[in-house]
């Protein structure tokens, strides 16, 4: 392990082998860090908090810091972070809430930028992208291989399905479909997101697939209930659309449309 001199760190810290830990960084009390890990000068880490192997957090960061609800009266809730994330300067991550699971929950090889907020029980899936001040309120679930262009700003309890883009400045307050284009504010649908899913290795048969489904929910004049009732027969015969079709049967907040 590197340990700078300056860094203080709290003995009850776990920490795996090839740490790096910069200059006046500050790890509190029941943070664990998996191998590999490097943190960097004037991080902040407070725990409960896991985080897993091969991360890198930049300077200025702060992490696992106590959620931003007034409900919260210091309960012992937690942040838990997988492995190979990269979080760049000034990001915050809060852990969670009782009012939900009780954890915040950032998974594998994410790209978080400068300024990004996660808040309080969010969910994150792999593979994501965040650009410089995206911003998710609390509760927010956001699903593999997305998107978040810079200053998107996610309402609490929405979903972002897998594989969505989203513009610049988009203000999404309800949930976003799998393998959408999305941007304004508020937040409209402007197709599939083809590019990324090409880039993921998607057949030409599943993009038809899907550019297919896209047109049956928002091009048809079909009410929601009629659209997912024909959506669901058209995921029994395309593999590909069972996450879209499940999607739309579990939104709470209702889509955008």
């Amino acid at each position: 392990m590197s340990l700078h001199p300056t860094a203080i760190i709290d003995p009850s810290a776990c920490f795996g082998d090839d740490v790096s830990v910069g200059a006046y960084a500050v790890i509190g009390p029941d943070v664990t860090i998996g191998s590999g890990s490097w943190i960097g000068p004037h991080v902040v880490i407070n725990g409960p908090t896991t985080i897993g192997c091969e991360n890198k957090i930049f300077q200025f960061a702060s992490i696992g810091e106590v959620p931003q609800d007034k409900k919260y009266d210091n309960e012992p809730t937690r942040l838990e972070i997988g492995d190979r994330n990269t979080i760049r300067e000034f990001v915050t991550i809060n852990r969670g809430t009782i009012q939900d699971e009780g954890a915040t929950r950032i998974g594998n090889d994410n790209w978080i930028m400068a300024y990004v907020h996660i808040a309080h029980d969010c969910i994150v899936g792999d593979n994501i992208i965040f650009s410089n001040n995206a911003s998710l309120a609390g509760h927010v679930t956001v699903g593999d291989y997305a998107i978040l262009s810079g200053f998107t700003l996610v309402h609490q309890f929405c979903a972002i399905g897998a594989h969505c883009f989203t513009g610049m400045g988009s203000s999404i307050s309800k949930d976003v479909p799998p393998y959408l284009m999305i941007s304004g504010s508020p937040s409209r649908p402007y197709g599939v997101n083809t590019e990324g899913l090409k880039r993921r290795g998607y057949s030409t048969e599943s993009l038809k697939a899907i550019r297919q489904a896209y047109k049956v929910l928002y091009r048809n004049g079909l009410s929601l209930d009629e659209a997912k009732e024909k959506l669901s027969l058209m995921a029994d015969e395309h593999e590909v659309l069972k996450m879209f079709s499940e999607f739309l049967d579990k939104s709470e907040r209702s889509i955008i449309r």
